[in-house]
């Protein structure tokens, strides 16, 4: 099954922060929403824990228990939006959880959830400006920043370029009081997401860093969709600039590789 995410432009920036399997279990139910429908506040979607642990190649041993888990602390969740509804200026932010309930079917091993009702915009009857990707592709992330980071860059697949501001970045992954020194930023949040993204990505990443002044605060991206691999065939032997294979099949009895090879060219002279 090839899972697709549709996210409105708006929660892709907007400012929230879910550990790993958080951010896996929003996405899996946001793949099973059909974003050209309306979503409606009494839709649920199930994740089992045998399809967690399938999505997201990780052990099913215990999934259930991780899910439970996992439920309960996204059930306080929140994502917070800039400037939300353009057709209202006056709100100048909105503050929203993810979800409004979670249902647990122990005994099946699984959980129902449905999305709070100010989310359903963001999320269905999408037009516009929205980003989609398949879930597949992010599936083997282990950082959450390589997520988060790679939803940004999918904005702007079209040209392969985006550029950040740092302090924009900390603010919308909720790091603003953490990680000052630019040496802390790369080692815990940057190098990681950008290996996550180059080893299980559909897309090769790199990246520079711009200054005001003596301040480091741009990050600028580059990036490309990978390429089937298409590795090039091994140079076969040759004898006086015949195929070795050619010489084997066409020698006669007697013959060595370069009596064999002058005749198979004096034959070709002949012909041509």
């Amino acid at each position: 099954m090839s899972l697709t995410i549709y996210k409105a432009n708006q929660v892709i920036e907007a400012s929230y922060r879910l550990s790993l399997n958080e951010q896996r279990v929003i996405l899996a139910c946001i793949a099973q929403v059909n974003s050209k429908e309306a979503l409606l506040t009494t839709d649920e979607f199930e994740l089992s824990a045998k399809d967690f642990a399938s999505l997201f190649s990780i052990s099913e041993k215990n999934a259930y228990a991780a899910l439970v888990e996992v439920a309960e602390n996204l059930f306080n969740r929140y994502v917070i939006i800039d400037n939300p509804d353009p057709k209202r200026p006056k709100i100048k932010r909105l503050k929203m959880r993810w979800l409004s309930s979670i249902k647990y079917f122990t005994d099946e091993g699984k959980i129902t959830l449905r999305f709070a009702q100010d989310m359903l915009p963001y999320l269905s009857e999408l037009k516009g400006q929205f980003t989609r990707y398949k879930l597949a592709h992010i599936a083997n992330m282990t950082s959450v920043y390589g997520i988060r980071l790679y939803e940004l860059l999918m904005q702007w697949k079209t040209t392969g370029k985006r550029e950040v501001e740092i302090i924009w970045l900390k603010k919308h992954f909720q790091l603003s009081s953490e990680y000052d020194r630019m040496y802390d930023f790369k080692k815990r949040v940057l190098l990681p997401a950008i290996a996550d993204i180059n080893t299980h990505s559909d897309y090769t990443v790199t990246w520079e860093q711009r200054k005001t002044g003596r301040t480091v605060t741009h990050l600028m991206f580059t990036f490309a969709e990978k390429q089937p691999n298409t590795a090039a065939k091994p140079k076969e032997d040759r004898v006086l600039g015949v195929a070795k294979s050619v010489i084997a099949k066409q020698a006669k009895v007697g013959e060595s590789w370069e009596q064999a090879a002058k005749r198979i060219k004096a034959e070709r002279v002949k012909r041509s």
